[in-house]
């Protein structure tokens, strides 16, 4: 499972999905900036201590979304709440299901290996979201899960501990055409959408590439 991934801050346009003109509303535009000074553009897993939010295409903008999926406002709903598996998504994660956004990405880490698509593009990984307020502070507070796949490809090669290095799985991108059946409100999260969005993410996946030769080497995940 992914636990690092990011953007590659050297001043590339980031589009919305399914549109040629890049993201220019000013609040989107401001808070993506202010996380680039911020964060270097890298995101990672929210922690009660070190809390660095992430950017988050909610609908037609950007927020800022703690990422591991809080069920309640008394915090995130366990350890493994920051990566949300495609074929789990009905069982364990249908409330969230409900929600779903996209997290902006030009890499991802797993395993030894950064992978990116060749030419360094943006791709979106699909997400799920919960909103509560926060007991703690009587914040509204957005967070979100990662949705990993089946790893594929080049990918295919890194396995995961968690399986017994049997196992391989990678975030969950999508492509700009199918992004808005992905974020439309109005369509309910069933066993008919995670069937299209696992074959929407295929050619995608296929064609992440790391950058430097995978040695099969298990993950911490």
């Amino acid at each position: 499972m992914c636990a690092s991934y990011g953007l590659s801050g050297d001043g590339t346009p980031i589009p919305l999905p399914g549109e040629d003109e890049p993201i220019s509303e000013p609040g989107s535009l401001a808070l993506l900036n202010d996380w680039f000074a911020q964060h270097n553009g890298h995101a990672k897993i929210t922690g009660r201590h070190a809390k660095n939010l992430n950017p988050v295409l909610v609908g037609d903008h950007l927020a800022l979304g703690w990422w591991s999926l809080w069920a309640d406002g008394s915090g995130p709903r366990g350890r493994n709440s920051f990566n949300a598996r495609d074929d789990s998504l009905m069982r364990h994660w249908s409330r969230a299901f409900q929600h779903r956004a996209l997290l902006p990405a030009t890499w991802y880490d797993e395993g030894k290996p950064r992978w990116s698509l060749a030419d360094g593009s943006v791709f979106w990984i699909a997400a799920v979201t919960s909103t509560v307020i926060d007991d703690e502070t009587g914040e509204t507070r957005l967070s979100y899960a990662m949705v990993t796949r089946r790893g594929v490809g080049k990918a295919s090669a890194v396995k995961s501990k968690s399986s017994g290095g049997t196992e391989s799985r990678m975030p969950l991108p999508l492509p700009a055409d199918f992004a808005a059946e992905w974020l439309d409100p109005e369509r309910p999260g069933d066993a008919r959408l995670v069937a299209e969005t696992q074959i929407a993410s295929e050619d995608l996946a296929r064609a992440m590439e790391p950058h430097y030769p995978t040695d099969g080497t298990a993950t911490l995940f």
